[in-house]
């Protein structure tokens, strides 16, 4: 994958460029091109890959939040764990979410799950593998994505100060496990998914402690409360 043809922020372009000329990566962009060849519908669209990277670009990085896979369904994935566009239902998971911002900062649920506001902020929602099939999840695993993302987030560890890396569920925890917790702060819970919530992610206060390290090492908190209008983000 020839990153001179990619649209991505220009400090991430730099810090990431020896990836792009990695074998695996052009294995990567050998294997989508294949199955849009086959007529497979892959989300998100091409120019939301990166969409997280974009967003929240290197210096600005305060908060990690991991997630795993794109959602798989129509509409919904545009480049940010656990966010959907503007109009689509708001997921299980980030359901849970808004439930546990309310009971640790008193915010009330947002009417859609657009979280870009995050991002801007300097919230990185970064999922592991960055695309997937329609209707089959799972399905970009182990395609070089995952070695992409580890480079994305061993950058965060090793050149920027005072990161949150908020981990939700035992994946999130693997891949993450290499963080330097002398110098960020690592936060762990069990995922918010409706299998796994109530087994200790509801009640874990990541939000607020989250904002507590920041304000402690000088670095303006994040305002969890999204717009209630979705495009004034």
């Amino acid at each position: 994958m020839n990153e001179q043809t990619i649209a991505l922020e220009d400090g991430w372009k730099s810090a990431l460029s020896a990836e792009f000329e990695q074998p695996y990566m052009q294995r990567l962009k050998s294997f989508l091109i294949e199955r849009k060849q086959m007529g497979k519908r892959i989300f998100p669209r091409g120019s939301e890959y990166f969409r997280a990277l974009d967003l929240t670009p290197l210096k600005d990085v305060k908060v990690v939040i991991l997630g795993q896979d794109p959602y798989h369904g129509a509409g919904q994935a545009h480049g940010l764990c656990f966010s959907v566009p503007p109009g689509v239902r708001i997921p299980p998971s980030l359901v849970n979410i808004y439930k546990e911002l309310q009971a640790d900062l008193g915010i009330t649920p947002a009417r859609h799950g657009f979280l870009e506001h995050w991002a801007r902020q300097g919230v990185l929602l970064l999922n592991s593998v960055l695309t997937v099939e329609e209707a089959q999840a799972a399905s970009h695993q182990g395609k070089g994505w995952e070695t992409f993302t580890d480079a994305v987030i061993r950058k965060v560890n090793d050149e920027c100060d005072a990161v949150v890396f908020i981990l939700w569920g035992a994946y999130a925890q693997r891949k993450a496990a290499f963080v330097d917790t002398s110098r960020h702060l690592v936060l762990k819970s069990p995922h918010p998914s409706p299998l796994s919530a109530h087994n200790g992610f509801f009640g874990c206060h990541h939000f607020s402690k989250a904002n507590a390290f920041l304000e402690k090492h000088g670095r303006p908190p994040i305002d969890w409360q999204l717009p209630e209008n979705p495009d004034d983000q």
